[in-house]
């Protein structure tokens, strides 16, 4: 979660994702975007539900995020899911690519945001969950949450 004093306009949040996947590593990218799509994205439209991103040929992509296409645009208005490319160091590229081959990893958005003005997106090296892992997660955070409210309620008295 942004904080208060983070400099962050988060524009979309991947909910599903730390649900769906244990997620290893982190890394901030920005992306390559069009006027319209910039446009779309300051009004706080984009869903990064069905997005991935891949590694061909040494460059990073972002893949499947739907950015909404801009009302007011004209005929150089852009597709709604077409793919971005991802702007990374080398050694960022190249360490996504090794461990993304190990089985079970994949390369998933969290979130999309502006920070000082650019586009940013923030990938994660993830690992898929089983269903009971799913479950156990669940169950962990609604234990903390019965916690939470008992001690709220003892501070109360």
């Amino acid at each position: 979660m942004a904080k208060k004093d983070d400099p962050r306009k988060i524009v979309a949040n991947n909910k599903k994702a730390r649900h769906d996947y244990v997620i290893e590593d982190v890394f901030e990218a920005g992306i390559v975007l069009s006027g319209t799509e910039v446009k779309a994205l300051r009004m706080g439209r984009a869903s990064l539900i069905d997005g991935y991103a891949s590694i061909d040929r040494g460059e990073a992509w972002l893949e499947n995020v739907h950015i909404p296409e801009y009302f007011q645009g004209t005929w150089n208005n852009h597709a709604p899911r077409r793919r971005r490319k991802l702007l990374l160091h080398r050694e960022e590229i190249q360490r996504l690519e090794h461990k993304a081959r190990e089985k079970g990893h994949t390369l998933i958005p969290l979130s999309l945001y502006f920070l000082d003005g650019h586009a940013k997106v923030e990938i994660a090296l993830a690992r898929g969950k089983k269903e009971y892992d799913k479950r156990q997660t669940l169950r962990e955070q609604q234990d903390m949450r019965e916690a939470q409210r008992a001690i709220r309620s003892k501070e109360l008295r």
